[in-house]
């Protein structure tokens, strides 16, 4: 047997890097669905003009600031946000490549599962989470920081606060992808924690 085709399929055979994969290739499908709605909803909540019956009640404002600046709902928000300078030029370029690397761990899983991907999954899944953070560090800074300025310290460092859905992001890839100590670091601080609540 040709060795690629024998190292392939020991990699997709094999039950330990195989579950890996899988869970890896979920939890980036997962985050990139994270990243998305913090860059939709964030938007479409700021223009929301209080709730009825049916939900939210978006101020005709969002379609006409936001959902005009493209066809797609994603890239209208990323433009948007493009223009309020939360982000930049290469900030979008590294929405591509997450996107990219995303579809490709969505559409060609076996081929993850048995010979890889030509992009460091790890590196990829930094790249959504500083993004992530960026982006909800902007919304912290320029809306809750802004409305309340008082209920923050003068001297608060950006650099460490960790906003809900990047801690919740961290915590999803340290649970499912890290090594078992870190895992159960979170599982043991819930169990000996929920008693209190």
């Amino acid at each position: 047997m040709d060795e690629k085709v024998k190292a392939s399929w020991e990699r997709a055979l094999h039950p330990e890097t195989l579950k890996t994969n899988i869970i890896t290739a979920s939890i980036f499908s997962m985050a990139f669905e994270m990243l998305k709605s913090s860059i939709i909803e964030k938007i479409e909540g700021f223009f929301t003009n209080g709730f009825d019956e049916n939900g939210m009640i978006v101020s005709p404002e969002y379609k006409e600031k936001v959902l005009s600046l493209n066809r797609s709902p994603l890239y209208a928000s990323l433009k948007w946000l493009q223009d309020m300078h939360a982000i930049d030029d290469k900030d979008l370029e590294r929405f591509e490549h997450i996107k990219k690397c995303r579809n490709t761990l969505a559409h060609e899983m076996l081929t993850f599962a048995s010979s890889g991907v030509d992009f460091d999954v790890a590196e990829a899944f930094e790249e959504m989470v500083g993004l992530l953070r960026k982006i909800e560090i902007w919304w912290f800074e320029n809306l809750e920081m802004a409305i309340d300025p008082d209920a923050y310290p003068e001297d608060l460092d950006l650099e460490q606060v960790i906003p809900g859905p990047v801690w919740s992001l961290q915590m999803l890839i340290d649970v499912a992808l890290g090594p078992e100590e870190e895992a159960r670091k979170y599982y043991d601080h819930f169990v000996a924690n929920a008693e209190k609540t």
